[in-house]
C-alpha cells in the first residue's frame, strides 16, 4: 500500500481541485483522505453520502464549579494564559484563552477545577461518486488539535485500505507547514508539492519542501498558471532540479479551474483539453514513481 499526498506550501495554488482530479482518475482502486480539515472542501466537488460520522475529541478545557469556588484567586496567580477573569465576583475561565494545561486543576484548594475533554470536530466515513471510499473531517470552529484530527483520519483510511485491498491512499493535505501538514506527511511514499509562480509561491515551495525532506519522501512538482510569469516559473524549475524533486509538469493558467468548482466538478470530469490531458499524464507519472 503506497501513500500518495498533495500539498502546498501556501493556499489558492489550487492544490485541492488537483487532488480531486487524481481521485477521480483513480476510481474505484484509491481511498481518498481529505486531511485538509481546517479548510475541508474537497467533499464540494466528490460528493459524499456521510454515511458514518463520529464526534472527535481532543484537547482539554477547565471549568470552575461555581458551588465549590470561595474565589481565593490561586488560579488566576497561576495561569500563564490569562484564562481565569472576574465577572460580577465570581471566576470564569476562557474556553478560547485555555490550554487545559491542567494547572489551574491542581492548585485549587478546594478542587473547585476540572479539566474536561473537548469535542473538537466530526471525522466521516463516505461513499464518493467514483464509487470509492473518502475519510474526511470538519474541525469544530476556534478548535484546536488540528494535527490530531488528520491522524485519525489517515488511521481510518489505512484501515479501510487493507479492509478492501487497495493499494493507494490518495491524501489532500493542509497548506503551509504546520501541524496538519506534519501529520498529513507521516508515513506517506510520495508528496506532490503543488506551486504558483509568484515570490511568495517560490518560497513557500522552499519551505514546505524542507519539510518534506525531513520525513524522507519523495517529491514531484506542479507550476500551476506556469505561463502567469515565465521568470519565477524559471526560478521554481532550477530549484525543483537542485532539490532532485520530479518535475511533474507546468499547467497553463486555465478558467475550467473556476467553472468546474461552481458546477461541482473536477477538472477532468468537467472538459477534455491540453490541461486535463496533462493532469492525466500526471497521474500516471506519480503511480509509475511509486
Amino acid at each position: 500500500m503506497k501513500e500518495i499526498v498533495v500539498i502546498s506550501g501556501k493556499g489558492g495554488t489550487g492544490k485541492t481541485s488537483i487532488a480531486a482530479s487524481f481521485a477521480w482518475l483513480g476510481g474505484k482502486d484509491v481511498i481518498v483522505a481529505d486531511c485538509d480539515v481546517d479548510a475541508a472542501d474537497m467533499h464540494l466537488l466528490m460528493q459524499p453520502d456521510y454515511h458514518e460520522s463520529e464526534d472527535f475529541y481532543s484537547g482539554e478545557k477547565a471549568i470552575i464549579d461555581q458551588d465549590k469556588c470561595t474565589q481565593c484567586r490561586c488560579c488566576i496567580d497561576v495561569c500563564r494564559f490569562d484564562a481565569i477573569s472576574i465577572r460580577d465576583d465570581m471566576l470564569y475561565v476562557d474556553p478560547l484563552e485555555c490550554e487545559g494545561c491542567g494547572y489551574c486543576a491542581r492548585i485549587c484548594p478546594e478542587n473547585a477545577i476540572t479539566n474536561e475533554i473537548q469535542n473538537a470536530g466530526q471525522w466521516y466515513i463516505s461513499t464518493i461518486k467514483t464509487g470509492s471510499t473518502m475519510v474526511h473531517a470538519r474541525l469544530g470552529i476556534g478548535a484546536d488539535n488540528s494535527g490530531k484530527l488528520v491522524a485519525k483520519v489517515k488511521n481510518e483510511a489505512r484501515k479501510i485500505a487493507i479492509e478492501e485491498n487497495k493499494d493507494i491512499i490518495l491524501i489532500d493535505g493542509s497548506p503551509g507547514i504546520g501541524c496538519p501538514v506534519i501529520s498529513s506527511l507521516s508515513g506517506v511514499d510520495f508528496a506532490v508539492l503543488v506551486s504558483e509562480p509568484t515570490i511568495s509561491g517560490l518560497h513557500d515551495l522552499k519551505r514546505v519542501n524542507e519539510l518534506v525532506k525531513k520525513f524522507k519522501a519523495r517529491a514531484g512538482g506542479i507550476i500551476n498558471k506556469a505561463d502567469l510569469n515565465i521568470r519565477i516559473t524559471g526560478q521554481i524549475e532550477h530549484y525543483m532540479k537542485s532539490e532532485n524533486i520530479l518535475h511533474l509538469a507546468n499547467l497553463p493558467y486555465d478558467e475550467i479551474f473556476t467553472y468546474s468548482m461552481t458546477c461541482g466538478k473536477t477538472i477532468v470530469e468537467y472538459a477534455r483539453n491540453d490541461l486535463t490531458t496533462s493532469i492525466s499524464v500526471i497521474w500516471d507519472t506519480i503511480k509509475q514513481a511509486i
